[in-house]
């Protein structure tokens, strides 16, 4: 195909062992109000352990839908292709267990005139079923919307930290420009390529009514618990690429939370393995005060158990105490060794 047939943009989706979701989100692709010639999407399967090529091309959709196939080797692995893989000017990247409005296209496309350099942070939004979802992932949907009331405050500024992969769009140039996601990175990979698009010039807009619904087929609380373990290993080694964005470090945890639960992460620290029963009866009451009714504390507590977790990577990742105090010393100074 010509690049004067090439579609303005691109929608990427990596998906693993979710079919029937992804299904489900092509199909409302296919009714967007943007006209189907003007965009494509191109999935990228990571190694599901069910066929996804053939039944995803047998749809009759009214795009141009292209399905890539690769070995399991992670979501940065598996959206950094399809990125690669797309025709467009502009990519939009979101995840296969989102639901999207008619005009969800539509509006991102809105914020990418010709020659513009701007990353598009779109608003995730609950699925309406949400109260069925455990308390963890519900406090994920708090902390998204928190997000969206602060960066929808007038003179508020969308920055690269900000980047989820759940609901963005940029130039395929700018993202190409800086070398895509890091694959090295677990997790984190998302707001590691915002600081690195924004250090090369990109502007970031926070598109409230470009929106997706979330829901979660998660409900494993100790698979919950391992992914804040991940993301504080995860989010050192960003730390370390970037010294001096302080918002990336893990450490700024002791610093920004309220000083009633600093003596619990200081705890984790301390004994990291004697402390998992202190982390469980956290989570046992967060959990029983959700039961009262008791959100704002149900919340807060769960925050406090996701800080344990989430520390407890971030000090294997640093390696004893001289790693710890070195990392400290690096959010606290701002700068690098």
């Amino acid at each position: 195909m010509s690049s004067s047939s090439a579609p303005r943009l691109s929608v990427v989706i990596a998906t693993y062992n979710r079919l029937p979701l992804i299904t489900r989100l092509l199909w409302q692709l296919a009714g967007q109000t943007l006209p189907p010639e003007r965009f494509e999407v191109v999935v990228v399967d990571d190694g599901s352990k069910e066929p996804t090529r053939e039944p995803l091309q047998a749809l009759a959709l009214p795009y141009t839908l292209r399905v890539e196939v690769q070995r399991n080797a992670g979501a940065a692995a598996a959206r950094h292709r399809g990125v690669l893989a797309a025709r467009g000017d502009v990519v939009l990247v979101t995840d296969d267990d989102m639901q999207v409005a008619p005009d969800f296209l539509e509006r991102h496309l809105a914020h990418h005139p010709p020659g513009s350099r701007t990353v598009v942070l779109g608003r995730i939004r609950p699925d309406p079923s949400i109260g069925d979802m455990p308390l963890f992932e519900r406090w994920y949907a708090y902390l998204n919307n928190r997000m969206a009331e602060e960066l929808s405050v007038p003179g508020a500024r969308a920055r690269g930290v900000h980047l989820f992969t759940g609901n963005v769009s940029f130039p395929r140039a700018d993202y190409v420009g800086v070398g895509g996601f890091d694959k090295s990175l677990g997790q984190s990979e998302d707001v590691e390529l915002g600081v690195r698009l924004e250090k090369a010039g990109c502007g970031f807009v926070f598109a409230r009514d470009a929106y997706v619904l979330h829901g979660s087929d998660h409900v494993s609380f100790e698979r919950w618990l391992k992914r804040a373990h991940r993301y504080g290993m995860f989010d050192t080694q960003v730390a370390r690429k970037h010294p001096d964005v302080r918002d990336v470090n893990p450490w700024r945890l002791l610093f920004k939370t309220n000083p009633l639960t600093r003596p619990l992460l200081a705890a984790t620290l301390v004994a990291p393995d004697a402390s998992r029963v202190l982390t469980r009866a956290v989570m046992h009451a967060a959990n029983a005060a959700d039961k009262l009714g008791l959100e704002k504390a149900a919340f807060a507590g769960t925050s406090v158990v996701y800080g344990m977790e989430y520390l407890r990577g971030a000090r294997g990742e640093a390696g004893g105490w001289t790693g710890i105090a070195r990392e400290v010393a690096r959010y606290l100074q701002g700068r690098g060794e």
